[in-house]
């Protein structure tokens, strides 16, 4: 994510499109596709970490919606793709709320299309660097009730904030916001990951629409400061409680899913 949009860029890797890429999906450019064939020439368990990112999202909001949560804010979205919070909260609710927000114009666009005939759902605009902007946009706090329990979702952004931006101020804002027995869930890139691959993504996306900040597991574990961290606690994103709806890759090397990962309630 960036402060400010630079509008559609088909040039410049954009880090919502490498995604894309890594998933299979059809929405990136050529210059997307060098970028994230630069990296996959190290890295190539990045295709499968990004399916186990999305297996992660999937299985955590599945059991926020079998704690009893119905509202999602879900920070840094991206583009939209099967399995998307509100979908996966409705097979269990049916009357889910959620706001995707997202500073990407392509994002947006995406999401907006897909939400077309979505009632309880939104595409909002906005920085996850601001992130009192987003708690108090009337888009958002329409559809969000921060009175009562919500589950925020910051799954993938993180590592593109930089410390300059302090993202442990950023998420004690978020949780001043929550009502009690909300929940947070979070991933996010580690540098305790294998050294080429760490290596190689951090070159590569100097040059795209946002730069990697990759952080040891010790840092990220602080940023569930004021939360319960849910047992397993902080762990690769394969490990966390995996269960037999989704495809489950690393087993046998978690580790090489690149990706860290926890579920914390506020109490």
């Amino acid at each position: 994510m960036e402060r400010d949009s630079l509008g559609f860029d088909p040039n410049t890797p954009n880090v919502a499109r490498l995604y894309d890429y890594y998933l299979g999906g059809k929405d990136h450019f050529p210059a997307d596709r060098e970028a994230a064939e630069k990296i996959l020439a190290v890295a190539p368990e990045l295709r499968a970490a990004a399916r186990a990112n999305r297996a992660f999202l999937g299985r955590a909001v599945r059991f926020l919606a079998g704690a009893g949560i119905h509202q999602f804010l879900d920070i840094g979205t991206g583009l939209p793709t099967q399995g998307a919070v509100h979908e996966v909260a409705n097979e269990i609710l049916g009357n889910s709320k959620v706001v995707y927000v997202d500073v990407d114009p392509v994002v947006l666009v995406h999401a907006r299309a897909l939400l077309e005939s979505a009632e309880d759902t939104r595409a909002v605009e906005g920085d996850l660097r601001a992130p009192q902007e987003i708690l108090k946009n009337p888009d958002v706090t329409e559809v969000i009730d921060f009175t009562k329990p919500v589950g925020i979702l910051l799954v993938a952004v993180l590592h593109f904030i930089d410390e300059a931006d302090d993202p442990q101020q950023i998420i004690r804002t978020l949780r001043e916001a929550m009502a009690p027995g909300s929940y947070l869930v979070l991933s996010h890139g580690t540098s305790d990951a294998r050294a080429a691959a760490v290596s190689k993504g951090t070159e590569v996306y100097k040059n795209a629409t946002s730069r990697l900040f990759l952080r040891d597991r010790k840092r990220i574990e602080a940023l569930f400061e004021g939360f319960e961290l849910l047992e397993p606690g902080l762990v690769w994103l394969p490990e966390w409680r995996p269960d037999e709806t989704d495809r489950i890759d690393f087993i046998e090397h978690p580790e090489a899913s690149l990706v860290v990962c926890g579920v914390a309630r506020k109490s």
